[in-house]
């Protein structure tokens, strides 16, 4: 499980975008958004860099991420 903290997402639009990014890296890739707290968690097989690149490229880079 991927965890990362996107201070830059902060509305239903913004989780959409981010959804949106996982599903580029992983299609299978299993998503917990959580817009209050602005956390995003992944299950996938995919590599921490994968998502965290996509995720800057579609404007929210993560601030910080853990395994």
């Amino acid at each position: 499980m991927l965890e990362f903290t996107l201070p830059d997402m902060n509305c239903g639009h913004c989780a959409g975008k981010v959804a949106m990014a996982c599903r580029l890296v992983d299609p299978q890739s299993q998503v917990d958004i959580d817009v209050g707290a602005r956390t995003l968690k992944v299950d996938s097989q995919e590599s921490r860099e994968d998502f965290a690149d996509a995720l800057a490229e579609a404007g929210f880079p993560p601030s910080a991420c853990r395994a």
